[in-house]
This record gives C-alpha cells, sequence and structure tokens, in this order.
C-alpha cells in the first residue's frame, strides 16, 4: 500500500512538474479537419454535429437516476460528485454540438469545458465510493478549479499567440491513470465496481476512434468517421455509469469518518 501510494504521489508530481516546464504544444490547427463534413438538413457536419444527442440523453438519464431515488447511495450526499459527472456530459452535448457546427479554436473551448468537469465528478466519485466520502467530496472543487483552469489557460496561450494545450493533454490523461489506479487498487464498497473497466474501455475507445477519423471513414465506405463514432462510443461511458448507480448494492459500510448524512 504505501510502495504505491508513494508511486502514484511522484507521479502527481511529474505530471505536474510536465504541465509546467514542459515545452509548450499549441493546438495543431489540422485538428479541426474532421474527414465527415457533409450537411444535412441545413445543418452543416450533420453527423458529427448530431452524434452528440447520445451526451444528452446519458446526461439527463443520469441526473434522474441520481436525483430520482433509483440510484443506490449510502448517504446522500454521494450524489454529489455523480451530478457533476452527468452535467459534464450533458452539457458536452450542447458544447460538442456548437465546436462541430464551425470548428475552430474558440469553439473548441465549449467542447473540452464541459469534459473537464465530467471527468472532475468521475474522479471524486471513485475517492468517495473506495477511499472515503468525505475525501471524495473535498476533492471534488478542486479537481473542478484544475480542470477549467486547464482550459482558460490553453484558450489564453492561443489568443496570446503562443498556444499551449499540454497541461490540459496531461490533466486528461492523468484522470485516466488515476481512474484506473483506484479501479485496480482500492475496492469498492458497492457492487458493480468493475462496471468502472466499462468507463473506461468506452472513453478509450472513443480516443481510438477519434485518432484514426480519417481511416474508419474511408474502411466504411464514406458512411460515417471515426469523429462521429467517437461521440457514441464516448456517451457509451454514460449510459454504463447510469445502469451501475442503478443496480449496484451495498457491500461494506463507509469508514468511521463518512458524513452522517440521511442515505
Amino acid at each position: 500500500m504505501a510502495n504505491r501510494t508513494r508511486w502514484l504521489a511522484a507521479f502527481t508530481l511529474l505530471c505536474v512538474a510536465a504541465a509546467f516546464f514542459a515545452p509548450a504544444i499549441p493546438q495543431p490547427l489540422d485538428y479541426h479537419d474532421f474527414a465527415d463534413q457533409r450537411s444535412a438538413f441545413g445543418i452543416d457536419n450533420f453527423l458529427n454535429v448530431v452524434s452528440n444527442a447520445g451526451f444528452l440523453v446519458a446526461g439527463v438519464a443520469g441526473l434522474l437516476i441520481a436525483f430520482g431515488g433509483r440510484a443506490h447511495f449510502e448517504f446522500a450526499n454521494e450524489r454529489w460528485p455523480w451530478a457533476v459527472f452527468f452535467v459534464g456530459i450533458l452539457l458536452t452535448a450542447f458544447g460538442s454540438s456548437y465546436y462541430h457546427l464551425a470548428p475552430d479554436n474558440e469553439r473548441l473551448f465549449w467542447d473540452r469545458l464541459p469534459m473537464t468537469i465530467g471527468f472532475a465528478g468521475l474522479i471524486s466519485s471513485q475517492v468517495a465510493d473506495r477511499i472515503s466520502v468525505r475525501g471524495g467530496l473535498a476533492v471534488l472543487l478542486p479537481l473542478l478549479v484544475a480542470g477549467v483552469a486547464s482550459v482558460v489557460y490553453w484558450r489564453a496561450t492561443e489568443r496570446a499567440g503562443a498556444g499551449n494545450v499540454l497541461p490540459y493533454a496531461i490533466l486528461q490523461g492523468y484522470a485516466m491513470v488515476l481512474m484506473l489506479w483506484l479501479a485496480i487498487f482500492e475496492p469498492s464498497r458497492y457492487t458493480r465496481s468493475n462496471d468502472l473497466y466499462w468507463i473506461f474501455g468506452w472513453y478509450a475507445l472513443s480516443k481510438v476512434l477519434e485518432m484514426f477519423d480519417d481511416e474508419v471513414y474511408s474502411l466504411l465506405g464514406n458512411v460515417v468517421s471515426g469523429h462521429t463514432l467517437k461521440h457514441v462510443a464516448a456517451s457509451g461511458s454514460g449510459f454504463v455509469a447510469c445502469t451501475m448507480l442503478m443496480r449496484r448494492r451495498l457491500l461494506q459500510r463507509a469508514a468511521p469518518d463518512a458524513p452522517k448524512a440521511v442515505p
């Protein structure tokens, strides 16, 4: 346990140092040159826009589950990190749609900002589930601030003519590694804890599809692109979270430092 904690602390410090001191990396402008740029029904980049509907459905469903009594929480305030996660997914539907209507760096800001909100909520929820409810709630605001700051910083540097997307990229990668670390080494108080791997898997698949946007488009006969399928895969993470919250059950009670909220 102590060795794992030291390794995680060292990795955290390495990521922080890289974010502050590594050479700046501007956002490549060819990122906005997506394979599928077809218009339909008066909507530019139609499929890349409407494929964000999955985020909308998953976000709304997740919030209804979290606050409608269908989710299983030992303590009522455990719902807040999950609420933040689903708000991030819901806002991604609007931010990503706005971006894909006319892709550029300014609009990309509104695509990325909601994703940092979702990551903050997910990591906070897993700290609460697996380590400490109080700890999970305590890290939620710092994670939100760090995520938002990384995107605001990126946009500010782009506007200043010396763009640096590296801190945002490092934060996103760090969040994924931390989520895996929690899944592997910290048992959850709930059943269905392995669903976290599916949440990770759908998101990882979305990054692969994004990377091979053109190749997927050609492979599928110019019917649907990798980026369009990226949206579908990424929203799958939200649907897995919805199912997990409804079906899981308590295995063990929280540590004594957990807040004594009404279940």
